[in-house]
């Protein structure tokens, strides 16, 4: 039998898959820039609009958080040329005036305030502004990436007693600035947080219940399982080009059931690949997120579910086949992953180790046709 877990993490050696699927230094410093250009120019925006286009009853500046897969620490490099890396920021604006749990203060003059600010700053930098999605404004900052900005709105008495503990803690978080994002830590408290989108309405939101989430499972499982994540993102984006499952709903899929295998990241993938599977074929609910109230494979078809099992099976089928193999085998079992997986696993059957303390007499590799599928997008 053999180990492949060298082609996915092989000691920090850059030819390996969780070494190559990671976004480059330049490509963090170019978003990081990008987040703070975003930041200081709808600060200054929001706060001098905030009276004389909001309506609210003294000027206020907002609030920014990273979320999403930067904040999972799940953000990899995409397959292929037309896939965009993904930034989610969001700006907080906080509010004083609540009405029937719901902030006080017009949605649609929220969004359209600072979807106009960031379409100066977009002329300004040379990026595009897309103005198609419903909750969000996404900017193209590249070829290759891109930074969608939610807007919310919050009680201003909880950014005060924020802001205030901040304060107090200044010691130990020297570079804490009153515009700057706020540490994690300082986010708890928040809560009765309101999402505006572009139709206009306000909707109940608590953005950090996944990343709540996510870190109490990494906390338990350990780092295997943020990887795990990341292979099985770096598969969905092999697969599909475009659409596919949810990156939420991959981890929700892969943390069931997932018990952590030590130095074995080949086993991990193998037996999060058939949990996967079994996890995809109906509706998709967490308690951990929301208590179970949304099913987030709610923008998959039929038709998508069916597909996305049966990859699933056949990725859970092809790594078990692979492990199976022989010591003079190890050129088929390299190929085989890169089938699955794309050609970021290293060719290097040189990395594959017996699995064992008797190599298992070689034997004729069985043929696994791939699913003929067709190409498929999903919401």
């Amino acid at each position: 039998m053999l180990k492949w877990n060298k082609l996915l993490l092989n000691d920090g050696d850059l030819e390996a898959f969780d070494e190559r699927i990671e976004p480059s230094a330049r490509q963090h410093d170019y978003l990081d820039a990008c987040r703070i250009k975003i930041r200081e120019h709808l600060r200054e925006g929001i706060r001098k609009a905030s009276v004389s286009v909001l309506g609210l009853d003294h000027a206020v500046a907002p609030r920014f958080r990273m979320q999403g897969s930067c904040a999972y620490r799940t953000c990899i490099q995409r397959a292929h040329t037309h896939q965009e890396m993904d930034l989610d920021y969001g700006v907080y604006l906080p509010v004083s005036a609540f009405e029937d749990r719901r902030p006080r203060v017009a949605a649609k003059a929220y969004f359209e305030l600072v979807e106009s600010l960031l379409r100066r700053l977009c002329q300004t930098e040379g990026w595009t502004l897309d103005d198609s999605k419903d909750t969000c404004v996404r900017l193209k900052v590249s070829t290759w990436a891109h930074i969608d900005v939610p807007l919310y709105a919050a009680p201003e008495h909880i950014f005060t007693t924020i802001v205030e503990r901040a304060a107090v803690a200044k010691a130990e978080y020297a570079d804490f600035d009153a515009g700057s994002d706020l540490t994690e830590s300082f986010w708890v408290e928040m809560d009765e947080i309101h999402l505006a989108q572009r139709d206009g309405t306000w909707k109940p939101s608590d953005p950090a219940a996944v990343t709540r989430w996510w870190r109490t499972l990494v906390e338990e499982h350990g780092p295997q399982l943020r990887r795990i994540c990341r292979y099985v993102k770096a598969w969905r984006d092999f697969w599909w080009p475009n659409g596919g499952p949810s990156s939420v709903a991959l981890m929700i899929a892969i943390a069931r059931d997932f018990s952590a295998r030590p130095r074995r990241d080949d086993l991990a993938l193998e037996d999060a690949a058939a949990n996967m599977a079994e996890a995809l074929s109906g509706e998709l609910r967490e308690r951990g997120i929301d208590f179970g109230r949304e099913d987030f494979l709610k923008g998959l078809s039929a038709e998508e579910k069916r597909i996305a099992v049966e990859r699933a099976n056949q990725l859970a089928k092809r790594l078990r086949l692979v492990r199976s193999y022989g010591p003079n085998l190890r050129t088929d079992a390299v190929a085989d992953v890169r089938q699955q997986l794309g050609d970021r696993i290293p060719n290097r059957p040189d990395w594959l180790e017996s699995d064992g303390s008797a190599d298992v007499r070689a034997a004729a590799a069985t043929i696994v046709a791939a699913p003929v599928v067709k190409a498929t997008e999903s919401g």
